[in-house]
């Protein structure tokens, strides 16, 4: 049995901060991919500091319909938050949702695109032309 867009969600999830205003990026990337994927369910998550968390985001999700949640790491690179923690907590929510299959992405930052964008930041942040 496939499992439709509608029944695929995805949740976006951030370290957290204390101060609110570090989600702001964050937020921004979740409305564009929403826009982008208008029959897909994203939320948006917080490891820490901020709401909703990650059971929180899959709970509105299953309140959806959703029956399977890609989480996508908005982190840098894969450290000790998304090499232990992280798939702890995925696997302590999917066994309190047994309808629902988890599936957690690679870490943004080691997508080559976005190595590629934050290079090419860097040179316009330093003067240089963004010819790499």
């Amino acid at each position: 049995m496939s499992v439709t867009d509608t029944e695929c969600g995805v949740i976006l999830f951030a370290h957290g901060a204390r101060d609110s205003r570090w989600a702001e990026p964050f937020t921004q990337v979740a409305e564009r991919v929403r826009r982008a994927a208008p029959d897909r369910r994203i939320e948006l998550a917080y490891l820490e500091f901020l709401a909703p968390d990650l059971r929180e985001a899959a709970t509105r999700l299953a309140a959806q319909g959703v029956t399977a949640i890609r989480v996508v790491p908005l982190f840098f690179g894969r450290g000790g938050h998304l090499r232990e923690a992280v798939p702890r907590l995925i696997a302590q929510t999917a066994k309190d949702m047994p309808g629902v299959a988890f599936e957690l992405a690679d870490a943004a930052g080691e997508d080559a695109a976005v190595i590629e964008a934050i290079a090419a930041f860097c040179l316009r942040a330093t003067g240089e032309a963004p010819g790499l």
